[in-house]
C-alpha cells in the first residue's frame, strides 16, 4: 500500500470533513482526578479538530464482594440511573463547559463492570479514540486496570491521561 493510500484513509467512527483528526472521540468519567484530567485533554482535542465528544459514565452501585455476588449470580439488577448523583453532578459540569467552548457532545450512562461495559460500548459506537484517566490504585499495577486493557483491546487509539 503507498503512502497516500495510508494517509487518505477513513478514521475509523467515519469522516470528519473539517479536519484530518478523529470524528469521534469516547471519554470515560468516573468523577477522579485522571478522568476530569482525560475528558478534559478529550473536549480540547474535540474542540481543535471539530469532532463529536462522546462521555460515557460507568454506574457500578456495588462494591467489592456485594457486586462480585450480584455478578456471579447472573440475576438482573436493575439500577435507578436517574439517582446516580455522582453522574448528575458530573454531567451538569460537562454540559455547562461543552456548551461554553461550542463542542458537540452527547453524555451515556451505563451499569455494569466498567471494563467489560466501556468495551462493549467502543465496540457499538466505534470511535475514531478513546481517552481514559489513568487509575490511581495500587493493587491496577499488579493485575492491571481498565486502561491496560481497553489499550489491549479497543481497535482503536487509546490515550492513558494521567
Amino acid at each position: 500500500m503507498w503512502l497516500y493510500d495510508l494517509l487518505m484513509v477513513e478514521p475509523h467512527g467515519g469522516s470528519n470533513p473539517s479536519s484530518d483528526g478523529p470524528a469521534v472521540i469516547l471519554a470515560t468519567v468516573d468523577g477522579s482526578p485522571t478522568a476530569s484530567r482525560a475528558v478534559a485533554w478529550a473536549g480540547g482535542m474535540a474542540r481543535r479538530q471539530h469532532a463529536r465528544l462522546v462521555c460515557l459514565y460507568i454506574a457500578s452501585h456495588y462494591s467489592g464482594l456485594a457486586r462480585f455476588a450480584v455478578a456471579s449470580s447472573g440475576a438482573d439488577v436493575p439500577l435507578d440511573l436517574d439517582k446516580d448523583e455522582l453522574a448528575k453532578e458530573i454531567f451538569a459540569d460537562l454540559r455547562v463547559q461543552t456548551n461554553r467552548h461550542n463542542i458537540d457532545a452527547e453524555f451515556v450512562i451505563r451499569s455494569g463492570d466498567p471494563a467489560s461495559e466501556i468495551q462493549q460500548f467502543v465496540d457499538e459506537l466505534k470511535p475514531d479514540m478513546v481517552v481514559v484517566g489513568a487509575s490511581m490504585k495500587a493493587g491496577h499495577r499488579l493485575v492491571g486496570s481498565v486502561a491496560i486493557r481497553l489499550v489491549k483491546s479497543a481497535g482503536c487509539p487509546v490515550t492513558v491521561v494521567p
